[in-house]
C-alpha cells in the first residue's frame, strides 16, 4: 500500500512541519478551546513538572524549566495536536537511576548528566524519525508494556513514601531494597509531614472524584467542572503553603521545603562533549528514547483515533526529538509525552499545537514572575502529586483480562512486572523488549497449521477438525498461517512429514500460502529440500494462493521452474488447484 508523503493536512511541506498544516486553517474557534485547555494544563503541569524533577534528584527548577521549550518545539515538529510534552514520572526515574550512578543528587555533575541523557535522548529520536524507524514501537507487545508501567508505577510510588514521612533514605531502584529501608526507618517518621502529604492526597483524590461528580450532579457545565476539577495540584500547592505558614514555628521546622526557586526564564546550556561520559550514558538514552516514545505514541495515537486525526510514528520521533534537544538546551532534562496531562488537553478542548504554545507561556510566566511564592511549598506535597499521578498506571485489570485471555501472555506480563521491581525500570523494560521477542520468536516458531477440507457445495477450504468438509484421500492440503522463516523453517518440515505420514494415498502435497506474507532463505531452502525428498517419495508438492510479494521473491530464483520440473505447480485458489490435482488424479486411474 502506498501512502503519499503528505501531511496530516495534506501539504506536502506538512510532512516535516506540521504546524504549517494546522496553522494555516486556524480560526477563532480553535483559539478558544486550545486557550482554555493550555491554561488547565499549565496549572497542573507547574507542581507534576517540580515534582518529577525532585523524583529525577534534580532542583525544582529543572522541571519548569523542562516545560517551556520543549513545548515550544514539539508543537513546532509534532503530529500530534493534542499530546501534552514535558516531563513523566517514568523517565524522570529512569534518569534518577542513570545519573545517580555516575553523579551526587544535587551536583552540577548531576545536571550535566541530566543535561546530556536530554541530549543524546533527542539525537537518538531525531535519527530514528529521519530514518523511518518509528516502527520500533512494535517490538514491545501491550502484556509487557502493562507489566513493565505497573512495576515502574509501584516504583516511583514507593520511592515517594519516604519524602512523604519525612525519611532520610539513600536513593535505591529495587523495590524490595526500598521496602528494607522503609522498614528499617519507619519509627522515624515526622508526623507532621505525614499529615501535610495525606492532606494534599486526600485534596488530590477528592477534586478528581468526588468533587467532580457533585458539581455534575448539581448541573454545572462539563466545561465549567473540568477546570475546577483538574486544579488538585495546584490546590494541594496553595493549601501546603498555608499549612507551612499557619503552623507553630517547632512544626513548621519539621517539614522540608522547595527552597529558594531562581526567577527568571530558562538559561541557555550546552552539555559538555565528554564522550566517555556519553558512552556509559548511552544504554540509559536508549532505554529513555524508547519508553519515552513508547508512552508518547501510545497516548497521542489513542487521542488521535477519536478525532480521526493522522499521527505518524517518524514524525513523532522527530517532534520528540526537538523536545528534548530544547531541554539540554535550556536547562532541563528528558521530557515525552504524558498520559493524563493529554488526556486533559484533550478533554479541555484543544484543537492544535498552540495549546501547548499557551502551556509553555503560561509556566514561563510563572517561572518569571510566581517562583518566590514557591519556597514555603513542603516536598511531602510533591511527593503526593506523584503517588497520586502514578496510582493510576497500576493496571491490576488488564493483568486479570490478559491472563485469562491468553495465560502465555500473562506470564509474560507477570515476568515483566517482577523483573521490573527486582531488577530496577531500566533493566526491567531491556528484560522486557527481550521477552516480547522471545515471545514473538517462539509464537511464530510453531505457527498454526491446519489441514482443510471443501465445505460441501462451496468453493471454501475449511479446517477439517472444526468443520464437516470433503476431502479426497490422494491430496492433503495445508494452510499455514504463518510466515515461513529460519525459526519455524525444520519444523514445518517436520509437521508435513507427520501429515503424509497419517494419508499414506496422498499423491500430492498442496501448501496454502494465504497467510504467508514473507519466505526468507532458510525457510526456501527448506521447501527445495522438501520437493526432493517428496518426488524421492512419490509425492508432488504445489502451491496456492501466494501473495504478490512473496511470488515476486521466488520467481527471482526461478523456484516455479524447480517446482515445475518434478511437476509441481503453482494455483491461484485452493479450489483451482483441488480441481486440478482429482481430475489429473481421476486420468490416471
Amino acid at each position: 500500500m502506498n501512502v503519499p508523503a503528505v501531511g496530516p493536512g495534506g501539504s506536502r511541506l506538512g510532512r516535516y512541519l506540521p504546524i504549517l498544516d494546522w496553522a494555516r486553517g486556524y480560526q477563532r474557534a480553535d483559539l478558544v478551546g486550545d486557550l482554555i485547555a493550555g491554561l488547565i494544563v499549565a496549572i497542573m503541569l507547574v507542581p507534576q513538572s517540580m515534582a518529577y524533577a525532585l523524583l529525577a534528584g534534580l532542583p525544582p527548577q529543572v522541571g519548569l524549566y523542562a516545560s517551556i521549550a520543549p513545548l515550544l518545539a514539539y508543537a513546532l515538529l509534532g503530529s500530534s495536536r493534542t499530546l501534552a510534552v514535558g516531563p513523566v514520572a517514568i523517565v524522570s526515574l529512569l534518569v534518577a537511576g542513570s545519573a545517580a550512578a555516575l553523579a551526587e543528587p544535587g551536583s552540577p555533575e548531576y545536571l550535566g548528566v541530566a543535561l546530556s541523557l536530554a541530549l543524546l535522548s533527542g539525537l537518538i529520536q531525531l535519527a530514528m524519525g529521519l530514518l523511518r524507524l518509528g516502527q520500533v514501537v512494535n517490538f514491545m507487545s501491550h502484556p509487557v508494556i502493562s507489566g513493565f508501567t505497573s512495576a515502574a508505577a509501584i516504583t516511583i510510588g514507593l520511592s515517594q513514601v519516604k519524602t512523604l514521612l519525612g525519611l532520610k533514605l539513600p536513593r535505591s531502584e529495587a523495590v524490595w531494597d526500598l521496602l528494607g529501608l522503609l522498614a528499617a526507618h519507619l519509627g522515624e517518621t515526622r508526623l507532621v509531614t505525614l499529615a501535610v502529604g495525606l492532606g494534599a492526597i486526600a485534596i488530590l483524590l477528592g477534586v478528581r472524584g468526588p468533587l467532580q461528580r457533585r458539581l455534575l450532579a448539581a448541573g454545572m457545565a462539563p466545561g465549567k467542572v473540568l477546570p475546577l476539577a483538574k486544579a488538585g495540584p495546584l490546590l494541594a500547592v496553595l493549601a501546603g503553603i498555608a499549612a507551612l505558614r499557619l503552623l507553630p514555628a517547632p512544626l513548621a521546622a519539621q517539614l522540608e521545603v522547595v527552597g529558594e526557586i531562581p526567577a527568571g526564564l530558562p538559561p541557555v546550556t550546552w552539555p559538555g562533549f565528554d564522550l566517555a561520559l556519553w558512552q556509559r550514558l548511552l544504554p540509559a538514552a536508549l532505554v529513555i528514547s524508547f519508553v519515552g516514545f513508547l508512552e508518547s505514541f501510545a497516548v497521542a495515537k489513542s487521542l488521535a483515533t477519536r478525532r480521526r486525526e493522522p499521527i505518524e510514528a517518524n514524525q513523532e520521533l522527530i517532534g520528540l526529538g526537538a523536545a528534548n534537544l530544547a531541554a539540554a538546551l535550556t536547562g532541563g532534562y528528558p521530557v515525552t509525552g504524558g498520559f493524563s496531562r493529554s488526556v486533559v488537553n484533550y478533554d479541555a478542548g484543544a484543537r492544535t499545537g498552540m495549546a501547548s504554545i499557551f502551556t509553555a507561556g503560561l509556566v514561563a510566566l510563572t517561572v518569571w514572575l510566581l517562583t518566590p511564592l514557591l519556597h514555603d511549598l513542603p516536598k511531602a506535597v510533591l511527593a503526593a502529586i506523584v503517588i497520586v499521578a502514578v496510582a493510576k498506571l497500576v493496571d491490576v485489570a488488564a493483568l486479570r483480562w490478559i491472563w485469562r485471555y491468553n495465560r502465555a501472555d500473562g506470564m509474560a506480563l507477570v515476568a515483566t512486572f517482577l523483573l521490573t521491581l527486582g531488577l530496577g525500570v531500566e533493566l526491567g523494560v531491556i528484560a522486557g523488549a527481550g521477552l516480547a521477542l522471545a515471545l514473538h520468536t517462539w509464537r511464530s516458531s510453531v505457527p498454526h497449521v491446519a489441514v482443510v477440507g471443501r465445505v460441501p457445495g462451496t468453493e471454501h477450504y475449511r479446517n477439517i477438525e472444526r468443520h464437516a468438509v470433503e476431502t479426497d484421500p490422494r491430496v492433503l492440503a495445508v494452510r499455514i498461517d504463518e510466515s515461513l522463516y529460519f525459526p519455524n523453517a525444520q519444523w514445518l518440515e517436520t509437521v508435513l512429514q507427520r501429515g503424509l505420514a497419517s494419508q499414506p494415498e496422498a499423491r500430492h502435497l498442496l501448501l496454502i500460502f494465504s497467510a504467508v506474507n514473507f519466505v526468507d532463505a532458510s525457510a526456501l531452502e527448506s521447501l527445495e529440500r522438501t520437493i526432493d525428498a517428496l518426488a524421492d517419495a512419490g509425492v508432488t508438492l504445489h502451491l496456492a494462493e501466494v501473495k504478490g510479494p512473496v511470488m515476486d521473491r521466488l520467481q527471482r530464483v526461478d523456484f516455479a521452474d524447480r517446482l515445475g520440473a518434478h511437476g509441481g505447480r503453482i494455483f491461484l485458489s485452493t479450489h483451482a488447484a483441488m480441481l486440478a490435482l482429482t481430475e489429473t488424479e481421476e486420468v490416471r486411474t
